[in-house]
């Protein structure tokens, strides 16, 4: 004889099954744009870094010659080191320098931090972009 089951215990209904379909596509809509930004909030440091390295390039050149230097000059790679970040310097004579930051990989959707710029004040731009 076979054992009575009861109705209950049949496993799950369609409906429940979509339900839970239903809420687990809501939260993976609202937590995946979250996730993204926060990782390339992260990659910033990317920036950061390579920036940090091209001040420090900067002074050591100006310090042995009467003007700062090019990229070339100075040795700055033409991307950061993790490649989200395109490097360039700009706007160089005895007195002032601009390293620029520019997003890539990615990076260039960073709404508001796409391109951040540290000059020889050491004065970042955006300055909400090279927070640690």
């Amino acid at each position: 004889m076979k054992p009575e089951r009861s109705r209950f215990s049949r496993g799950f209904t369609l409906i429940e099954l979509m339900i839970v379909v239903a809420i687990v596509g809501i939260l993976a809509m609202i937590a995946y744009p979250s996730y993204l930004d926060s990782i390339r909030k992260s990659r910033r440091a990317d920036a950061v870094a390579a920036l940090g390295a091209g001040q420090l390039a900067q002074e050591k050149y100006r310090a042995n010659n009467t003007t700062y230097g090019t990229a070339a000059q100075i040795g700055l790679a033409a991307n950061s080191p993790d490649s989200y970040y395109a490097m360039t310097v700009s706007g160089t004579s005895a007195t002032a320098y601009t390293i620029t930051a520019t997003g890539q990989n990615g990076q260039n959707l960073d709404t508001g931090c796409t391109v951040i710029t540290v000059n020889e004040a050491s004065i970042f731009s955006p300055a909400v972009c090279a927070k640690r």
